[in-house]
Order: structure tokens, then C-alpha cells, then sequence
């Protein structure tokens, strides 16, 4: 049975990065964030509509993630289970829905329902924003917004999650620890 590690937040807050060096520690696979290689080919002004298509293109990677790695794990050359570590769910499309058109496509919420983990890391917005070309609040105001709404999401769910706050490294630690309690 594949672990599956999910790591949500705002944007900027580190969440790939922490994907790549976990990744790296656990010597396993991450399923990167559709929307950002949906919006580099497409553009960046999108509708409510590519949202479900972006959700989509997310789920579709994961599977493959998954299926990967179940895949690895029963080989018999395998001596541990690595987990598989998540840049993004649909919770995370749940909140964009909502946070710029005011509602959420059932499909997303219906996979919300339907797709179990084992363990959220919610990065937290004490990083220092960073300007990329896709990236659309710098302002602390709605960064702390989207953070709760992340925040009040996991506190009011079943699964296990941890609060990942700090540098990178502390971020890497606290992500490490998480993990290894499970």
C-alpha cells in the first residue's frame, strides 16, 4: 500500500521545493502540480472551466504516481515502501475555485471525498515571497486569507497533517518527522 503524502499551501510557500527534497530523502517519486505546467502552455489568464481541466490533469498525474510506484514497491529486489509524496490536491483546487470565481465544480468536490491520504503538510506564508510568472499575491493580507482557508480545510477533516513552518531546512525537518510517524 503506497503512503501518500500531500503538501498544500498558498502559493510561494516552498510547497515544490519540499516535494523535490523529500523526494530526494525518501529516494522515492512526487507528483508535480499540473496547473503549473498547465498555465506555462496555456497562459495565464484562465476561467472557471480550466480549473476542472487543471483538477483533472492533477488527479490523472497522480494516478500514474501511484500505479508507478505500488509498481516499484512490489518488486521483490524492494526492501522498504517509500511514500509518495503529492505537490498539490483538490483541496487546493477547492480553495482557487472559491477564492476567485466564488464556487467549486462538484467533480472536485466529489474527488475530495472519493481520494484517502495518509498525511497534509499545510506550508505555512513566513517564506519571503518570491515573483515568478505565474504567481498572483504578493500581498501578506491575501496570503494569510488563503492560508486559513487551507488551515480551517485540515482542521476539519480526518487526516493527519502538520503545521510546516520555518527555512527550508526546518521545513525538510518538520516534513521528515511527519512522515516517519507514519
Amino acid at each position: 500500500m503506497v503512503k501518500k503524502i500531500v503538501i498544500i499551501g498558498p502559493e510561494s510557500t516552498g510547497k515544490s521545493t519540499l516535494c523535490k527534497n523529500l523526494a530526494a530523502h525518501y529516494k522515492t517519486a512526487w507528483v508535480k502540480e499540473y496547473a503549473r505546467e498547465y498555465l506555462l502552455k496555456n497562459g495565464t489568464v484562465y476561467s472557471f472551466e480550466n480549473l476542472l481541466t487543471i483538477a483533472k490533469g492533477q488527479v490523472g498525474n497522480e494516478e500514474i504516481g501511484i500505479k508507478n510506484l505500488a509498481a516499484q514497491s512490489s518488486s521483490p529486489l524492494t526492501t522498504h515502501h517509500s511514500p509518495l509524496i503529492i505537490d498539490t490536491d483538490m483541496y487546493v483546487l477547492k480553495v482557487w475555485c472559491e477564492f476567485v470565481f466564488g464556487q467549486c465544480h462538484h467533480w472536485i468536490l466529489n474527488r475530495i471525498v472519493e481520494r484517502p491520504y495518509d498525511l497534509y503538510l499545510l506550508c505555512n506564508i513566513d517564506l519571503p515571497w518570491v515573483k515568478d510568472e505565474l504567481r498572483e499575491y504578493p500581498d501578506l493580507t491575501t496570503r494569510e486569507k488563503l492560508y486559513h482557508h487551507y488551515k480551517d480545510i485540515l482542521v476539519n477533516q480526518h487526516t493527519p497533517w502538520v503545521d510546516i513552518s520555518g527555512n527550508y531546512e526546518e521545513r525538510l525537518q518538520k516534513a521528515i518527522s511527519a512522515i516517519d510517524k507514519l
